[in-house]
């Protein structure tokens, strides 16, 4: 899908590598997403020494000196300047991040309305940054305190005597300073008691601001709280004692205990207090404005809260994936086993993933409504239904395809019929005739996207830009996308052509425009994945949606949504294949040309061609990777062979339906594997 006109949405990938020339190497992967927010996958979040959570995104710096950013990335509070080496500290705020440097200097990324980032001269010696709504704050190694941002509640102006500090942090619009005589500063917005701090103002260890409230730590191990208790933050739980650290969110309290567990009181309607099992381990903790950061003693991170903006991550474990869809605010995956993970906003229920969670073959996101494939071909939808966009038409059966668009849906049948349901205003509900023949389909905001057969696209519905027009000659079409006033059609050979509204760049495909093994769409964006596993983005990039993450390699899928990207990639401990598109050969000497038809029902007919003479074998693997047939071919001459798998397994028995890989063994090594989907 992709979102209206004037309607903030999302655009969900079209799941179905269908057709003849698709392949993937490695099927399944983590999550990565990079613009209006930030996914990293599990290999940026391995060896973290400590984290730090701001409003809408989460920081994390590695043992190598290195920050990894997820979450919001609307003000590019996620995008860590080049270099990122050399960190020992960083910050998180509201829109806005800080590195501090082992040289002692201080980086600063993201919005800077109010000079938050602009750290004053001399930028030299400081050893610890903090960040709150709109300031930044930075200790010298001489123990004063630099301040800058915003400074209207005066959290700039630090209290003389500004020396003999050991520590900084703070709140939205209040500041903190802990001396090396255990006595705490407190300075700036003062509405709810946050800088009154109590009697008597000594022995503290340790110090934290919250939204508007404040923590500290005392030497016995022991919290005390002042400030705002609207919703319970400054009540402490009982046994007030053996805490080592304590962390202030925006309207909840974290403390650590010295057996390793953490305990959590304050508001909790968005989960910031409900710590994930097993609560035992943790070293270090940070708060955002709504969710809560937990870093166990291996270097493992640990979420928990608000990830509206995706600033606790990805759910774990981040693997095993081999699609994703993104919608308005909420993004979705679908597990190689079957089952969907959703995550983001869900003020429509469209993370709610109906039960059982398991048997789904596809995925797709429109605005704020989801929809899974099942692989007894049924379609469940969830989310908003104002228009009847989740109401599936009856008979819900044979589906193996589905798209979601700002408020309708599609579904494809077996038989290569379209099904549409919802909004119908501009007609994207409205198929054309003959409805027959479509192998894929995708949504835009309000326009449809078909594939037939005969490798022609069909488009309909809303056409204020052109996007329902394709440009001649209209064949040799594999995959569609449809952005907000915008499409993109994929070529057999490996060209992508775009077409519609191109104010943003988003039809201008990046030369050299070969190799293309599959497309998506966003907004005003659009996303080309290359045989190599390598991703190209275009159009616009406001939001950093283009800003393909550096490590852009191995990459399985993509997705694009309004202001972001997604992909799955595949873990860099896994060897990588011979990758070569349909129509190049790979290192074994074989290469398949098509499966035909697919999706399909009793059977399907891999042709493919033989370089060299020699034996080979036909392997077939599940969607989880194991192997459930190998049929052995002979000795085959060079030229082209074809092999009709019954979709059956090495014991004769039916194989459920499902996503399956074909791939050929050869004297000399594999060929990537090609997709193909068995409905029953």
């Amino acid at each position: 899908m992709k979102r209206a006109l004037s309607i903030p949405g999302l655009m969900s990938l079209s799941w179905l590598l269908l057709g003849t020339g698709v392949v993937l190497a490695q099927p399944t992967g983590s999550v990565v997403g990079w613009g209006s927010y930030v996914i990293q996958g599990p290999p940026a979040l391995d060896s973290l020494v400590a984290v730090s959570g701001g409003r809408l995104h989460s920081l994390g710096l590695r043992s190598d000196g290195t920050i990894v950013a997820w979450g919001g990335n609307g003000s590019g509070q996620c995008s860590v300047p080049a270099p990122s080496a050399g960190f020992v500290g960083a910050a998180a705020g509201g829109s806005h991040s800080l590195g501090l440097e082992s040289d002692g200097t201080i980086v600063a990324w993201g919005s800077n309305d109010y000079g938050q980032c602009g750290v004053p001269a001399p930028n030299t010696d400081f050893i610890a940054v903090a960040a709150g709504a709109y300031h930044s704050l930075g200790l010298r190694s001489d123990g004063t305190i630099v301040a800058w941002g915003d400074n209207t509640n005066g959290q700039c102006d630090v209290p003389a005597p500004n020396g003999g500090f050991v520590a900084v942090d703070a709140g939205d619009h209040h500041s903190v300073g802990l001396k090396s005589d255990g006595t705490i500063v407190a300075w700036g917005a003062n509405t709810s008691g946050q800088c009154d701090i109590p009697a008597p103002n000594g022995g503290f260890v340790a110090v934290t601001a919250g939204g508007a409230h404040t923590l500290g730590l005392k030497s016995g191990g022991t919290i005390a709280a002042w400030g705002s208790n609207a919703f319970g933050q400054c009540e402490l739980p009982a046994p007030n004692e053996g805490f080592v650290a304590v962390v202030a969110g925006g309207l909840h309290s974290l403390g650590l205990n010295s057996d390793g567990t953490v305990v959590t009181w304050g508001y909790d309607a968005v989960g910031q207090c409900d710590i994930p099992a097993p609560n035992e381990g943790f070293v270090a903790l940070s708060a955002g404005t709504g969710h809560s950061l937990g870093l166990k003693s291996g270097g493992s991170l640990v979420a928990w809260g608000d990830d509206g903006s995706g600033q606790c991550n990805v759910p774990a474990p981040n693997e095993g994936f081999v699609v994703v869809a993104g919608g308005d605010y909420h993004s979705l995956a679908l597990a190689a086993g079957g089952s969907i993970v959703a995550w983001g906003g869900n003020g429509s229920g469209q993370c709610d993933v109906p039960a059982p969670d398991e048997g789904f073959v596809a995925v797709a996101a429109g605005r704020e409504h989801s929809l899974g494939v099942k692989s007894d071909g049924r379609i469940l939808a969830w989310g908003a239904n104002s228009y009847g966009q989740c109401v599936v038409p009856a008979p819900n059966e044979g589906f193996v395809a589905a798209a979601g668009g700002t408020r309708h849906s599609l579904g494809l049948k077996s038989d290569g019929r379209v099904v549409a349901w919802g909004l119908n205003e501009s007609g994207q509900c409205t198929v054309p005739a003959p409805n027959e023949g479509f192998l894929a389909l995708d949504a835009g905001d309000y326009h449809s996207l078909g594939v037939k057969l005969d490798g022609s696209v069909v488009a309909w519905g809303d056409n204020a830009y052109g996007q329902c027009d394709v440009p001649a000659p209209n064949s040799s079409f594999t995959a569609v996308a449809g952005g907000r006033g915008h499409s993109l059609g994929l070529k057999s050979d490996g060209a992508i052509v775009a077409w519609g509204d191109n104010a943003h760049g988003q039809c201008t495909v990046p030369s050299p425009n070969t190799g293309f093994v599959a497309v998506a769409a966003g907004d005003l964006h659009s996303l080309g994945l290359k045989s190599d596993g390598t991703i190209v983005a275009w159009g616009r990039n406001y939001s950093g949606q283009c800003d393909v993450p550096a490590s852009n390699e191995r990459f399985i899928a993509i997705g694009g949504g309004e202001y972001h990207s997604l992909a799955v990639g595949r873990p860099s401990a896994i060897a990588v294949e011979d990758r070569g598109a349909c129509g190049v050969p790979g290192a074994s000497g074989l290469e398949i040309r098509s499966v035909a038809p697919n999706p399909f029902g009793r059977s399907a007919e891999v042709l493919f061609t033989a370089r060299e003479p020699g034996h080979a074998i036909l392997e077939i693997h599940d969607a989880g990777g194991r192997r459930v047939r190998a049929m052995t071919l002979g000795t085959l001459e060079r030229g082209s062979h074809r092999v009709r798998w019954d979709g059956r397994d090495a014991t004769g028995q039916d194989v459920p339906a499902g996503v399956y890989f074909m791939r050929l063994q050869g004297p000399t090594g594999r060929t990537s594997a090609v997709k193909a989907i068995l409905f029953r």
